[in-house]
């Protein structure tokens, strides 16, 4: 008997869609969550060089908790490329601006670093409050201890 390894069509046929409410979560515990579904990890047919990943929509990003003094002390940096382009903010100014960005930061932080954790990071939506429009694939509401 030889080893299943999953095939480009494969996967386009096992993308489920699942919604996970982030509120009074931890960023942490919800990102690792995230990026296991995202890659299709919790699947049997989980293959490293195919994305069998699934659909994952968070809502109410907007409330996940930082624990410790992490709104204050952790720091997203960005680069324009140019001398003198870094520029930081807090946790603190990125929550109230985009709240979103939280999730989406520590999810992408946690996928491979090629282009197929580009195409497994583009199936992540986040929305900061309760509603999203994705009803119409009726995603499966996943609970996260």
């Amino acid at each position: 008997m030889s080893t299943f390894m999953a095939t480009a069509q494969h996967a386009a046929e096992s993308g489920r869609w699942h919604v996970i409410d982030a509120e009074g979560q931890v960023l942490g515990r919800i990102a690792t969550v995230v990026a296991r579904l995202l890659q299709g990890k919790h699947k049997p047919t989980y293959t490293p060089f195919i994305d069998v990943g699934d659909f994952v929509v968070v809502v109410n990003a907007a409330t996940v908790k930082l624990t410790g003094r992490k709104e204050d002390q952790k720091v997203y940096r960005q680069h324009s490329g140019y001398e003198g382009g870094l520029r930081e903010t807090r946790a603190r100014v990125v929550r109230q601006r985009h709240p979103e960005r939280l999730v989406e930061d520590a999810v992408h932080g946690m996928l491979p670093k090629t282009k197929l954790g580009a195409a497994m990071y583009r199936k992540l939506k986040v929305y900061a409050g309760p509603d999203h429009p994705h009803a119409a694939q009726k995603p499966s509401k996943l609970e996260v201890a």
